[in-house]
């Protein structure tokens, strides 16, 4: 029985993946993947589990032709937009990649497409300019964009009403410039670019790491907006001259939960036992001997989790407050 439709196949239904053990019949496995390439999702993973299918088994699930043309074009344009070196044509109808190498001190670039031969800049990435400096140019995805070619042509056409009616609502990533659409309801602020798997902020558009949310930049996980910054310094000078009442409250609530908590938790998991349990077969004697000896074993034990949990806890806690906040109020 496949997992995915629950229905009875043949065993020669299920294609074996090389990616993980998990099987799921070939129907269910290429309409999967067929959505996955329409939304341009090229690391796609195992319905299953987190692991990533390899490209050897895309290519023998898709059965059409122009499915697995766009799955390569999309795994191509990922690992080009990931190379720091490459360089789109800005000529319009043109996204043809220039791998430019050690170009910098020479930065005049020509385009290798047949039929196009445009000359721009290595730095500014603008049409070549013999007789000026690079001009500021505003990180706008245009239509030279590779990634900006993911969106349809109905939606480019309009593009300066969603840019005024949707500016809070499509945003671009940050490394590839791709458009990434969210509905602004305050879910979560942590996004992840399907064209280059950028992780990026949705606030401040910024690539972040696991603890952007935990640091006292102003960007919450959850929320529409960043806090401002005088609600910012405020509460990062709350943390600041609060920060030892609090952490002292803490310890002073957690050191007692967990010095005697353990050893009730444990005197009281030993004595409910559980059906087909050991403690079922024992008398009454050797099970308030099993008890007893539970709960004074936590007792030696618990103190050391209790000095283990404070002692790591509350130096993280006060290099957390006196080095990244006062570094960031400094700032």
């Amino acid at each position: 029985e496949c997992p995915l439709c629950l229905l009875p196949q043949p065993p020669e239904a299920f294609p074996t993946l090389a990616s993980c053990a998990h099987r799921s019949c070939r129907a269910c496995l290429e309409q999967y993947l067929r959505i996955a390439v329409s939304e341009s999702r090229v690391q796609v993973a195992c319905p299953h589990c987190p692991a990533v299918l390899q490209p050897a088994d895309v290519h023998g699930l898709l059965a059409e032709p122009a499915l697995r043309d766009k799955y390569e074009e999309f795994l191509l344009r990922r690992l080009l937009v990931a190379d720091p070196s490459t360089r789109w044509c800005p000529a319009p109808d043109c996204s043809y990649a220039v791998i430019a190498y050690g170009c910098a001190e020479c930065p005049r670039l020509t385009c290798g497409r047949e039929g196009c031969g445009t000359e721009f800049c290595y730095h500014c990435r603008q049409p070549w300019h013999p007789d000026g400096p690079c001009a500021p140019v505003p990180p706008v995805p245009s239509l030279a964009n590779p990634a900006a070619q993911l969106v349809h042509p109905e939606d480019l056409a309009h593009g300066e009403t969603l840019a005024q009616a949707g500016a809070e609502d499509i945003k671009v990533c940050p490394r590839c410039s791709a458009f990434i659409m969210k509905i602004n309801d305050g879910s979560c602020n942590r996004m992840n670019c399907t064209v280059c798997g950028c992780l990026f902020c949705w606030l401040c558009l910024q690539e972040i790491s696991d603890v952007h949310f935990l640091s006292p930049s102003g960007c919450t996980f959850w929320g529409k907006r960043p806090w401002s910054r005088t609600r910012k310094i405020l509460w990062q000078l709350g943390m600041v001259l609060g920060a030892p009442m609090v952490i002292s409250l803490v310890a002073g609530i957690a050191v007692p939960v967990i010095t005697i908590g353990i050893p009730i938790y444990m005197g009281r998991k030993v004595l409910a036992g559980g059906p087909g349990s050991r403690r079922s077969s024992l008398s009454g004697c050797q099970q308030c001997l099993s008890v007893t000896s539970s709960v004074l074993l936590s007792l030696f034990v618990s103190p050391v989790i209790t000095a283990v949990t404070v002692g790591v806890g509350v130096p993280l806690m006060l290099t957390y407050v006196y080095g990244v906040v006062v570094l960031s109020l400094c700032r």
